[in-house]
């Protein structure tokens, strides 16, 4: 199952409307998106992990989701020195190192970590049912969110049911190996998976209707605009336009 390890806590972002926190992730993740000086994408990383100890999430937690990310990032750094011509650093035979390549690598390091940091602090402190009904709040399409919320819900049942299905070929003595069977069998898996989920899909769809379904989600959680809403707001506010600053005056704008 999907944990939502962060959702949990006091801090003072758990305590923020979740209205006021996508709106925040939005913005942030658009202005630092943008820019490429050093300067402001070193404020927006700084940003980022302020808000990380506001939320009071544990590092270690939030680096391990950071692997995933920076594994992908690490091929730019294998890529781009030295194939971003520009002003050469370094020779050795064929190979050339680039100082563009270099630099427009550090640029996606920073960016990416920077956003996916803010994104963990604001985003994954709610809970995805808070998240839904903050989503449709906010006047996101009906059916965006609503679509949202049921695949967040049935990866559960879809991962139960390829449980089963796995449980029960091995107990039949199936062991993966290169062969024509071997992919047969997997095909048919797949295939006995999608007739599964369907027909666990219609079974919940119509137990859904005879409860009273009615196209809506909904959440116990209150949202108010309450003055440390707003206040939060207008610190984020004012984060974008220092770090669009520095953009500016990086490059004597």
């Amino acid at each position: 199952m999907i944990n939502e390890p962060f959702a949990i806590g006091n801090s003072v972002i758990h305590r923020l409307d979740p209205r006021f926190k996508i709106i925040a992730a939005m913005a942030f993740s658009v202005a630092v998106a943008v820019v490429y000086g050093f300067a402001a994408l070193a404020a927006a990383f700084t940003a980022s992990l302020l808000m990380l100890r506001l939320a009071g999430l544990e590092l270690r937690s939030v680096a391990r989701r950071l692997i995933p990310v920076n594994g992908f990032v690490l091929m730019f750094w294998l890529i781009l020195p030295f194939t971003a011509e520009g002003e050469v650093i370094f020779r050795m035979g064929p190979a050339v190192l680039y100082k563009a390549g270099i630099v427009l690598a550090a640029q996606i390091t920073l960016k990416s970590n920077a956003i996916l940091m803010a994104l963990i602090a604001l985003v994954a402190t709610m809970n995805f049912a808070t998240l839904g009904q903050a989503l449709n709040q906010l006047k996101f399409p009906g059916k965006f969110v609503f679509l949202f919320m049921l695949t967040y819900r049935y990866i559960f049942v879809i991962e139960e049911e390829h449980k089963k299905i796995w449980r029960a070929i091995k107990i039949r003595g199936f062991s993966p190996k290169t062969s024509l069977h071997c992919y047969k069998t997997y095909a048919y898996m797949i295939g006995m998976l999608f007739i599964r989920a369907a027909a666990r899909a219609d079974r919940v769809y119509q137990a859904m209707r005879c409860r009273g379904f009615q196209g809506q989600f909904h959440t116990l959680a209150e949202f108010q605009s309450s003055g440390k809403n707003w206040v939060f707001s207008i610190l984020i506010v004012l984060c974008l336009f220092g770090i669009i600053a520095l953009e500016w005056t990086a490059y004597g704008i």
